[in-house]
C-alpha cells in the first residue's frame, strides 16, 4: 500500500509539541463515566449518578461512542493524531449508525441535514447534486456553483494525505430518502417538501437561498440517495469557534475584483495586519491555499478555529463541497498567497515534493484512500490526473519564488 508506507515516512512523522493541559480543547478526568444529554443536542455531561462499575482495567474513556473521542482527542496542534486508531471506527459509524433523526441545517445557501446517530453522535449530510463525470460548466460562477458530496469526502482524504489533518472526518453514504429523512423527520417545513416524481422517484427539495425547489428537487432511485456524511465538531456551546475573513476572500460579485486581485504589493498589506503579523497564521493560510488549488476551490471566503486557542493553532478547513468541480482547467487566482507573498512551510513543501515522486504520486495515494469508501469510484478519473498536474504548478510557483 502506497498509503501506508506514506504514513511510515520520516516527513510524516515529525513529532508535534507536547500537548499540556491547556492545549486540549476537553480536560476530561478518564475515569469519569460520562452520560449523554437525551435532548437531542450532542452535549455530554459528567454524571456521579452514572453507572460506575467497569469491566475491569477498562476506563470510563473506553465506553465513549467513537465520535465522543474524536471531541476528547482535538488538541492546539491538530484535529485528529496521524495513526489515528479510531478513524476506520469513526468512518463506518457515520456510514453505517442507524439514523434516528434527519432536520434540515439552518444557515447556508444550499440543502444539509443533521442527522442524529443513537449513540447522540450527529452528522452533516450533503446530499449528490451532479453525477461524477459532470463539470462546472464555464460560464457558471464561482458563487452559484453546486455543492459536491463527493467533493466532501475528497477533500478529507486529500487534507489528510497533505498531512494537514484540518477537516472533520467524512464517509459517504447511501441514504433511503422514505426511511432515513422523510419517516422520521420532525422538521416541518423539510417534510412539506416531499413528492413523488413523474417516474416514481421520491424527492425533496427542503427551503434554502439556492436550488430549493421542485426544478432543483433531490430524488432517489426510486428512494436512495448518495451523499456525504461528515462528522459534527464539538457543539459550539462547548467550544467557540471563531470565524475569520480570509484577507484573499474574492468580492462575490459579477463585476467588481477584489482588492488582492488589484494590488500586486497587497500581501506586504496583510503581514501588517493581526493576526498575519506575528506566528504562524499567514503560513496556515497559505497550506490552505494549496489544498484549494489542488482541488480547484474558489469559494474559501472565512475559515475557523478553536477560540480557547488563541491564535496559535491550526486553521479548519470546513465546507469543501465546491472542490473537484472542474478537472480541465485549473484555476491559478486561488494561489495567489503564495506567489504574492512567496511564503510556504518547509515542512509543507518538503511534502509536496515528495508527493510529485513516483513511489508517493498523490493522485494514487487518494485513489487508495477514496477506494475504501462506501461510494467508490468517488471521484472520475481526470480529477485524480488533473491533482498531479495542479501540484506540478504548486512546486513550480515555490521554485520560481526561490529563484527571485
Amino acid at each position: 500500500s502506497k498509503l501506508a508506507a506514506l504514513f511510515e515516512h520520516p516527513l510524516y512523522n515529525i513529532p508535534i509539541p507536547e500537548v499540556t493541559k491547556k492545549d486540549k480543547l476537553f480536560v476530561v478526568n478518564p475515569m469519569e463515566k460520562f452520560s449523554l444529554r437525551s435532548s437531542g443536542s450532542d452535549e455530554w455531561v459528567s454524571s456521579s449518578k452514572a453507572e460506575t462499575l467497569l469491566p475491569t482495567g477498562k476506563t470510563a474513556y473506553d465506553t465513549y461512542p467513537a465520535w465522543l473521542k474524536f471531541h476528547v482527542g482535538i488538541n492546539r496542534y491538530e484535529l485528529y493524531p496521524r495513526q489515528d486508531p479510531l478513524m476506520p471506527t469513526l468512518l463506518q459509524d457515520l456510514a453505517t449508525q442507524r439514523i434516528v433523526s434527519s432536520v434540515q441545517k439552518s444557515g447556508g445557501t444550499q440543502l444539509k441535514l443533521i442527522m442524529t446517530f443513537p449513540n447522540y453522535g450527529q452528522a452533516l449530510f450533503k446530499p449528490m447534486k451532479q453525477t461524477r463525470d459532470q463539470e462546472t460548466p464555464i460560464d457558471f460562477f464561482y458563487f452559484s456553483d453546486f455543492e459536491r458530496h463527493n467533493a466532501e469526502i475528497a477533500a478529507f482524504h486529500l487534507d489528510r494525505i497533505l498531512d494537514f489533518r484540518r477537516i472533520p472526518p467524512v464517509s459517504g453514504r447511501l441514504v433511503n430518502i422514505t426511511k432515513e429523512i422523510r419517516d422520521i423527520t420532525t422538521d416541518k417545513k423539510l417534510a412539506k417538501t416531499f413528492f413523488i416524481s413523474p417516474a416514481g422517484n421520491v424527492c425533496f427539495y427542503g427551503e434554502c437561498s439556492y436550488y430549493c425547489s421542485t426544478e432543483h428537487a433531490l430524488c432517489g432511485k426510486p428512494d436512495r440517495l448518495e451523499g456525504s456524511m461528515a462528522a459534527l465538531l464539538p457543539d459550539k456551546t462547548l467550544a467557540k469557534r471563531r470565524s475569520w475573513r480570509s484577507p484573499w476572500r474574492r468580492s462575490y460579485h459579477k463585476s467588481k475584483k477584489a482588492e488582492w486581485e488589484l494590488n500586486p504589493n497587497y500581501c506586504a498589506q496583510v503581514r501588517e495586519t493581526p493576526p498575519y503579523d506575528r506566528g504562524h497564521r499567514l503560513l496556515d493560510l497559505i497550506d490552505m491555499t494549496v489544498l484549494d488549488f489542488l482541488m480547484g476551490n474558489m469559494d474559501r471566503h472565512h475559515y475557523e478555529t478553536f477560540e480557547k486557542f488563541g491564535n496559535d493553532t491550526f486553521l479548519l478547513h470546513l465546507d469543501n463541497g465546491r472542490g473537484f468541480g472542474t478537472h480541465s482547467r485549473d484555476e491559478l487566482s486561488i494561489l495567489a498567497p503564495l506567489w504574492q507573498c512567496c511564503s510556504i512551510k518547509k515542512s509543507t513543501y518538503l511534502r509536496l515534493q515528495l508527493l510529485a515522486t513516483q513511489p508517493y504520486r498523490l493522485s494514487d495515494l487518494l485513489r487508495e484512500a477514496l477506494a475504501a469508501d462506501p461510494l467508490a469510484p468517488v471521484l472520475a478519473e481526470p480529477h485524480l490526473r488533473a491533482l498531479d498536474r495542479r501540484l506540478g504548478k504548486v512546486l513550480a510557483a515555490v521554485g520560481r519564488c526561490l529563484a527571485r
